[in-house]
């Protein structure tokens, strides 16, 4: 079986503490790296409970090391894919190494190590290891993963040295927020709602059309036009991952001219008070487009006010909907 071993590098102006914390926290991924749709953790044991068994892992010198398994889902070759991977994280040596456990054809195996060393006390080098396998060996399955993952490599190395770099003097570009209304309704009910968003021509009046795809259950591919309040139209792609009956998480990935980033997730959580049902953003701005949409003496906090305002209007009758959806069904 050939197993082929590769690696990438980039030099990041950021401290190499700064960098190994942005790696081992996935929750952010998203926001960071273009082909990650939506990341969840879904088993983690500190380094103190590892000890060095059978299920633990052990980082340089034969310390113990934490250990995660995560899920992701990623867009690769053009195509949305997810897989399970197993991390161990060794924040003294700066080293996180992962292993897919349930890989997507025609990968047969894939791991490999961050590697992030400090230059010197602001700058680090960083650098990303895979070791791989095809489905049978296949020479045509074997070229389609060497081109994602030197592509997927050099683009997540990019956007790495790119977010470190800006997050300490651009803070105010990228903000959160979340909308959110309370429901005498059942969470699936407005889960089937959101869901069913190729129905949302017909529901939401600030939607034009909308196109639907989902080859993999529970993960989808929406496309949408929307109208905003002076009548224009503007078309958004984004892909969905969801999570029966309370959570949806989505990625933009064709955008607004506004925003160089938007994730969100919609969540629904029964209560004794009723459903809450909510919808939170997180947004980045593109700085180099303020003066074309908003003006000439438009400023960065009108920009933020803008865009929170359209996505706040959309995502709240969204929600009012939904509501009104829910309880018509008790």
């Amino acid at each position: 079986m050939t197993t082929r071993e590769v690696e990438h590098e980039i030099t990041v102006e950021a401290p190499a503490t700064a960098v190994y914390r942005l790696l081992a926290e996935v929750v952010n991924w998203p926001r960071i790296f273009p082909p990650t749709i939506h990341v969840d953790q879904v088993e983690y044991t500190p380094a103190e409970e590892t000890g060095g068994t059978g299920t633990g892992g052990t980082g340089t010198g034969g310390r113990p090391v934490a250990v995660e398994r995560i899920r992701i889902w990623a867009t690769a070759g053009g195509e949305a894919k997810n897989w399970t991977s197993r991390r161990t994280l060794d924040p003294e040596a700066l080293r996180i190494t992962f292993r897919q456990e349930v890989t997507t054809p025609p990968v047969a195996a894939m791991g490999g190590t961050w590697i992030i060393e400090s230059v010197n006390g602001t700058a680090s080098r960083v650098r990303l290891l895979h070791d791989y396998r095809a489905v049978d060996d296949d020479p045509a399955g074997l070229a389609w993963i060497d081109e994602a993952v030197d592509r997927n490599s050099i683009s997540e190395l990019a956007a790495l040295k790119e977010n470190l770099e800006r997050a300490h003097a651009d803070e105010e570009l990228t903000f959160s927020f979340e909308d959110a209304v309370t429901v005498d309704g059942a969470a699936k009910d407005l889960f089937d709602f959101v869901n069913e968003a190729n129905l949302w021509s017909e529901r939401l009046s600030h939607v034009a059309s909308v196109r639907l795809t989902e080859d993999t259950p529970g993960l989808q591919t929406l496309e949408m036009d929307t109208r905003a309040k002076d009548g224009s139209t503007h078309t958004t792609k984004s892909y969905r991952v969801t999570f029966s009956p309370h959570r949806i998480a989505y990625k933009q990935v064709t955008l607004p001219a506004l925003m160089t980033l938007h994730t969100g997730v919609w969540t629904f959580e029964e209560g004794p008070d009723g459903t809450r049902a909510s919808s939170q953003h997180t947004v980045t701005l593109n700085t180099a487009n303020i003066a074309r949409i908003l003006g000439p003496d438009a400023t960065v906090a009108d920009a933020r006010a803008y865009v929170h305002g359209a996505l706040s209007t959309n995502s709240g009758a969204t929600l009012a909907h939904a509501k009104s959806y829910a309880e018509q069904k008790r």
